[in-house]
């Protein structure tokens, strides 16, 4: 029975576990969960994931949730993956642990709360805060920052690495997200930064083709969302709450 993952592409822990499965060659069924439906909630998927969020897996009896648990069980699991995504020595998995855990109390508050604040909120009718915005990008730009000065100091990839490992899928995953933003903005946040966009497009060309693949449904909501916008500020479009 080939594994099944349950995955929003607009999700970025989503698109990460896909991109792996994909360029590790792991067989698997894709089942969509489209979060803005609400699908996450329904008690099929519940039963799953109480925690009602994406991505989860089923493999065989065992079920699974939270992506950075699931790219370390798929690591684990399935021969075939290459050892440079979640290597065999303790020190160097302790030490993509330590950017795993980092990520979720600093990148993805920041990354997160600024597209959600400043996009999907309120192209989607849901009270956005601006002050919840300002904070979020402050969030944002000190982990961009810590990514630049100290997670990348010692090589093309997290930690020194020469090859990417999960971590650096997860993470750059996540900042693609800021793809949503208009261009503007989305280059004045990751401009200054030479040796984040320069690893972004080192880890791109290392999951290449699959990440573009696996990225097009987001890029084709980035094209509708700077439609929306343009159209808003000439004042010729009709408000719509739906994408």
């Amino acid at each position: 029975m080939a594994l099944k993952v349950f995955a929003d592409r607009m999700s970025q822990p989503s698109r990460a576990v896909l991109i792996f499965c994909k360029i590790n060659g792991i067989d698997f069924e894709e089942i969509r969960v489209d979060v803005l439906r609400n699908e996450q909630f329904s008690p099929e998927y519940k039963a799953i994931n109480p925690m009602s969020q994406v991505p989860a897996i089923v493999d065989g009896r065992f079920k699974l949730f939270e992506s950075h648990a699931i790219l370390i069980y798929l690591s684990c699991s399935f021969p075939g993956v290459s050892s440079h995504w979640y290597p065999g020595d303790v020190s160097k998995r302790a030490k993509i642990h330590s950017v795993l855990d980092w990520h979720h109390s600093n990148l993805r508050r920041g990354a997160a709360g600024v597209v959600f604040n400043t996009i999907l909120a309120p192209l989607n009718g849901i009270p956005s805060s601006p002050q919840a915005a300002k904070q979020a990008e402050k969030i944002l730009m000190k982990s961009l920052t810590k990514l630049e000065t100290f997670w990348l100091k010692d090589g093309r990839f997290l930690v020194g690495s020469s090859q990417p490992s999960i971590a650096d899928l997860s993470l750059v995953c996540e900042i693609i997200q800021l793809e949503l933003l208009s261009e503007e903005e989305c280059h004045r946040i990751l401009s200054p930064y030479k040796k984040v966009v320069q690893w972004m497009e080192d880890t791109k060309k290392a999951t290449a083709p699959h990440f573009d693949e696996v990225h097009e449904f987001l890029f084709e909501a980035q094209k509708r969302i700077r439609e929306q916008i343009s159209k808003e500020s000439s004042g010729k479009y009709e408000f719509k709450s739906k994408l």
